[in-house]
């Protein structure tokens, strides 16, 4: 895979409605530095060419002084504004890269991707052209109906919860989004690999990530990840 380029897209666009913050999650000090900071720096000791950084518009200028340039960020090639959604901000984010055969597509707010994380991403985008990092779930999950009666267990070995990065190959991930907003159908969407799926039947491939690799979305999340900064 010699000559190949890698192109992240660090999403940091996200409100936090549940973090009960002035301050997007992603800005949020964790470990004295903003939480968006621990995302960049694995990508930028990583293999990956060049980042494209997604941030919420009116923001850009903030990122590129305070973020980009204070912790010396050297592969962000572009700090673009975002949408409403997530898959707005994804697709803003793609039609940003020029040159690019495969893309990395990562939550800001995920601060504890690390290397490995990354290099599975790797070996798997190349074999599969689809992939996306993921666990296997500890507990039991129920599926219930509207009034929360449970409607089917479903075995555990199939259950994975999601996670970042979701990769692809660049012609497959964009035209797949291509055709989303052509359709413009977009209900129900949730993360990248969901888009791949029902735009072009694509098989998704999913490879572990890391039970520490968690989201932060809430206060708890936050006090949580700074223990674990620790460990």
């Amino acid at each position: 895979m010699a000559g190949k380029k890698h192109t992240a897209i660090i999403l940091a666009a996200g409100k936090g409605a549940r973090m009960n913050s002035d301050v997007p999650k992603q800005f949020l000090e964790l470990g004295g530095k903003p939480v968006i900071c621990y995302a960049l720096q694995a990508f930028e000791e990583s293999f990956v060419d060049e980042i494209i950084l997604v941030t919420e518009a009116g923001m850009e200028d903030y990122c590129r002084s305070e973020i980009v340039e204070k912790y010396g960020f050297l592969k962000v090639s572009q700090i673009t504004a975002g949408g409403e959604e997530r898959y707005d901000s994804v697709y803003r984010g793609l039609c940003a890269i020029s040159d690019c055969d495969y893309v990395y597509i990562h939550d800001g707010a995920r601060p504890f991707v690390d290397k490995d994380i990354l290099l599975r991403a790797k070996q798997c985008v190349e074999e599969t052209d689809a992939c996306a990092a993921g666990m296997p779930v500890k507990d039991t999950i129920k599926v219930v109906d509207d009034l929360n009666f449970v409607a089917e267990t479903p075995e555990r070995r199939h259950v994975w919860q999601m996670q970042t990065p979701q990769a692809f190959a660049y012609a497959v991930v964009r035209e797949a989004y291509d055709k989303l907003f052509d359709s413009y159908d977009l209900t129900g969407i949730t993360d990248d690999a969901m888009v791949v799926e029902r735009s072009l039947s694509h098989p998704v491939k999913l490879f572990e990530g890391s039970y520490r690799n968690m989201k932060i979305t809430t206060p708890e999340d936050l006090a949580l990840a700074e223990r674990m900064l620790d460990l």
